[in-house]
């Protein structure tokens, strides 16, 4: 399959790769950039405005046959409130001109934090929605709910959820996961483990969901499930790190919530684990199941060793 694809978040670290496979596949890519990011990728047709200048996204999406909608804010580079706007009344934005216009599929990027476990199985899936923990899961959460209704109006729209992504270009997960793998001042592991995925594969998925998503459905882009000892001690062993021998307590990660809520209430600024919630959500173990987007979409990952060569080589040379 290929085509017109308009792209949001295109210069992001999952937009920048995302867009750089559909070059190398023979799309036309047109990406959308805020004035202030980095448009060094060539290849794409720039457009250049926000998820919220109506004007410009009805430019990119008309006409493009697939809509990847990537963009949004997360928890350390925007206060709860701009990022209810954008990730929110962004997804409007972008479901409104791409009704307007004469676009094709739109393929959103949730997040996997909308689905938990509820304490009876290890491994959560679709259909295992959660509560949301904090303004940025809440705020996705609200997303799917416009791409759903969207979906099952007379658009047609698919919603994935990529868990925790490596890869490089990344300046949020990767580089902490692999800092306990190869740091020897990193003095322990976090408690609870991820789902922990290659950028490569979510784009995999990415695609497929394009190509073969049933309307209106979600899909999990998972990869390995690991406490995060356990990825620690492979990415040490596959590059002669250094593993750290010890774990946080999980008791000393919740008493930090509430320590970092009344930070940010003080001074303003974002103190991880943000707060009692998120502290509490950082102990967890989870844990995903992609076997829904495997028996729909074919899609695989692959283990964590693939991904770490170019990984480690990126973030050795930051």
């Amino acid at each position: 399959m290929t085509g017109t694809a308009a792209v949001t978040g295109a210069t992001g670290f999952l937009g920048t790769h995302l867009c750089t496979r559909l070059l190398e596949d023979g799309w036309t890519v047109r990406g959308l950039s805020r004035p202030s990011s980095d448009r060094r990728l060539e290849g794409p047709e720039w457009f250049v405005g926000d998820l919220l200048d109506e004007g410009t996204l009805a430019l990119l999406v008309d006409g493009a046959d697939v809509v990847f909608h990537l963009a949004g804010v997360g928890l350390w580079s925007a206060d709860p409130e701009t990022i209810e706007h954008v990730n929110r009344d962004g997804t409007a934005a972008v479901l409104r001109a791409c009704r307007d216009g004469d676009a094709g599929r739109v393929v959103f990027t949730s997040t996997a934090g909308t689905r938990r476990v509820n304490g009876t199985r290890e491994f959560a899936d679709e259909t295992d929605i959660a509560a949301p923990v904090g303004a940025y899961q809440r705020s996705k959460r609200d997303a799917e709910r416009l791409v759903d209704e969207y979906a099952a109006g007379d658009g047609d729209a698919v919603t994935v959820h990529p868990t925790s992504i490596i890869g490089p270009g990344d300046d949020s997960f990767t580089p902490q996961l692999l800092a306990m793998g190869l740091e020897p001042t990193m003095p322990a592991t976090l408690p609870g483990g991820a789902s922990i995925v290659g950028v490569s594969d979510v784009v995999d998925g990415l695609l497929a969901a394009a190509d073969c998503g049933v309307c209106g459905d979600h899909y999990i882009l998972g990869g390995e499930n690991l406490t995060y000892n356990q990825a620690a001690t492979r990415i040490s062993e596959f590059a002669d790190g250094t593993a750290p021998a010890l774990t946080v307590p999980a008791t000393a990660i919740r008493a930090a919530g509430p320590l970092a809520a009344g930070v940010r209430a003080v001074t303003g600024r974002q103190v991880f684990p943000f707060d009692r919630d998120m502290a509490d959500l950082a102990t967890q173990r989870l844990f995903y199941t992609s076997e829904k987007a495997r028996d729909e979409l074919g899609y695989e990952f692959s283990p964590l060793e693939t991904h770490l060569p170019e990984t480690i080589e990126w973030y050795r040379a930051r």
